[in-house]
């Protein structure tokens, strides 16, 4: 007479297939959350820019605007990136987001007063390699 139920060798062989499952599952999601953290990123800049552009159509220039008079970005609410503002001249700025704990090695997003994008994939932002001139992977 047989008992019903599981044998040893059946339960490890279920534990045994959904640990295969499950490493390849986890860094699948690891990198769909970075691709979201990352656009949630770039759309934060995009805002940014454009609460610049008011600032500069009300004043006439950027020169003394702050990021925390033009917008909220919520990649740094979330404590994802950093976010940074320079104006190389009155009338220009680059708007840097650079990324930390989570993120940390995605690499520096930018975009400037005439729209180009940059992704700084490596984080040596001394130079420009082939395809950091875009957002696109």
């Amino acid at each position: 007479m047989r008992n019903a139920g599981f044998t040893l060798i059946e339960l490890m062989i279920a534990v045994a297939i959904l640990a295969i499952v499950a490493a390849v599952a986890l860094p699948l999601y690891n990198q769909y959350s970075q691709r979201t953290y990352r656009a949630e990123a770039q759309a934060d800049l995009l805002n940014c820019a454009q609460g610049l552009e008011r600032f500069a159509a009300q004043n006439f220039n950027y020169s003394d605007a702050t990021l925390d008079d033009v917008c909220a970005p919520r990649s740094v609410a979330q404590d994802r990136y950093d976010f940074g503002l320079a104006f190389p001249d009155d009338d220009t700025f680059v708007i840097t987001a650079t990324p930390k704990n989570v993120m940390v090695d995605d690499g520096i997003l930018t975009y400037n007063s005439l729209g180009v994008r940059g992704w700084d994939r490596n984080g040596n932002d001394d130079t420009t390699d082939p395809g950091e001139d875009t957002w696109n992977e």
